[in-house]
């Protein structure tokens, strides 16, 4: 145990002999080795200035149903595009399951994760993919961080990396890790009184424009949208047939628009490279700003080829890739202008600083996939230099007003096209904790 006189003593003996103190640095670190000091008699006890995690569960949140858009879907004067329009998916070479990718895919809904502090602080963050996602969360790596320092941020989410190992990061696992990686961020802010943006740099925008993403475009217009992104009605097992219909459908959505907005097509994961290039090349009239996630995740060779035989066009993807590694395979081999990570899915903050990072080294944007939609993806993208836009996801009746559908409490909506930030601690989630209940058990 040191001592406080043989601090003192130590002192003494770094004067110099005509009685001037050794060099400022060498004091500086003497005083930042003991300022976490307290004295007792004649020892001295280092404090622990951490703040430990108590608990890492997976939970439900049953939000009341007077929440705006929840429970009652509000009616507008048309139905959403979304209630029974064609979109083409890696499911559309089967009659069956070809018409909305809703007939095949998983129905596990939203899965939540509530970190506890020492103190009593509380953060959460949310993902999909519930019951196998939970069980991931709640079996093994929930526990593990039970006893680290929250503000170890980096070393957690090491952790979390590499404790997926032995049944693999992507998917699922990947899933797991966003939610606690976003629960460790929102109860950080909490602990500090401050917004997760701060913690991530601070405010680099004050505000970011928003692309509204669906079908129903006259609508986005009146909400005062001037970027559109349409999701593709045909693919490849469509012919020749559906490439003609694309481009009417193409062509009429830039007829609404007008020449100086900005229009994009999401293509998810439905095409081959051929089929892509045939499309690019029909609706190179139409001035696509880009084109988005046209093959599946896993098609590497074909991310290449697709680079290399579209040099003109303007490509994007990475919203099924997980973990930081295939993005920095994408930006050091150039297949992507545009890089959209979700927050959610990929592994939360930390994941996505290393990827902004990369694609800022390299010159490349990040867009969160659907980043306007959660205060998760606001927050990354307002302190994010490599982010110029965010995706917002219109999926209300055309006439009902964005704040009369859904959103979670707390989170920003944009006004004319723009979202400004909230700036209260965390993520700023306004979330009762009457609402905050275990996912086992209430099935």
């Amino acid at each position: 145990m040191v001592t406080a006189k043989e601090i003192l003593r130590t002192q003494e003996d770094l004067e110099c002999p005509k009685g001037f103190l050794l060099c400022h640095s060498v004091r500086s670190t003497l005083a930042k080795d003991f300022s976490p000091l307290r004295t007792s008699g004649d020892e001295i006890v280092k404090e622990d200035k951490t703040m430990k995690i108590t608990e890492v569960k997976a939970v439900r949140i049953q939000f009341p149903a007077g929440l705006p858009g929840r429970h009652e879907r509000a009616v507008g004067r048309s139905a959403s595009w979304t209630q029974d329009a064609e979109v083409a998916n890696p499911m559309s070479r089967y009659p069956v399951y070809k018409r909305h990718r809703s007939l095949w895919t998983p129905k596990w809904g939203e899965v939540w994760c509530k970190v506890t502090l020492e103190d009593g602080t509380w953060g959460l963050g949310q993902t999909a993919n519930g019951r196998p996602v939970a069980a991931v969360i709640d079996d093994h790596l929930g526990p593990l961080m039970v006893g680290h320092d929250i503000m170890a941020g980096e070393k957690l989410a090491d952790m979390l990396f590499r404790l997926t190992k032995p049944y693999g990061s992507t998917g699922l696992a990947s899933y797991a890790v966003s939610a606690i990686d976003l629960a460790l961020w929102d109860a950080r802010g909490k602990h500090l009184g401050q917004p997760v943006y701060a913690l991530l740099g601070g405010l680099q925008k004050e505000r970011i424009q928003c692309y509204a993403t669906g079908n129903d475009v006259e609508w986005y217009q009146e909400l005062g949208f001037k970027a559109f992104k349409l999701a593709c009605p045909y693919g490849p097992t469509d012919g020749i047939e559906g490439l003609k219909k694309n481009e009417e459908f193409v062509a009429r959505a830039r007829e609404i628009i007008g020449p100086e907005a900005e229009l994009m097509l999401d293509c998810w994961m439905a095409f081959d490279v051929e089929y892509t290039v045939r499309l690019a090349e029909t609706l190179r009239p139409y001035r696509l700003k880009w084109m988005e996630e046209c093959l599946i995740p896993e098609d590497i060779d074909g991310h290449l080829a697709l680079r290399q035989r579209l040099p003109w066009q303007t490509l994007a993807t990475g919203e099924h890739w997980y973990t930081h590694v295939p993005f920095l395979w994408a930006a050091s081999h150039r297949v992507a202008d545009i890089l959209q990570p979700d927050i959610n899915w990929c592994g939360g903050a930390t994941t996505c600083r290393r990827i902004a990072d990369a694609a800022d080294a390299a010159g490349i944007a990040v867009i969160l996939h659907a980043g306007g939609n959660t205060v998760f993806g606001q927050h990354f993208s307002f302190a994010t230099p490599s982010v110029p836009w965010c995706e917002f996801f219109v999926a209300s009746d055309p006439g009902v007003p964005l704040d009369k559908g859904w959103r979670y409490p707390g989170q920003s909506l944009p006004v004319e096209g723009w979202i400004t930030p909230n700036n209260a601690p965390g993520f700023g989630l306004e979330v009762d904790p009457a609402w905050i209940e275990p996912y086992w058990g209430t099935e």
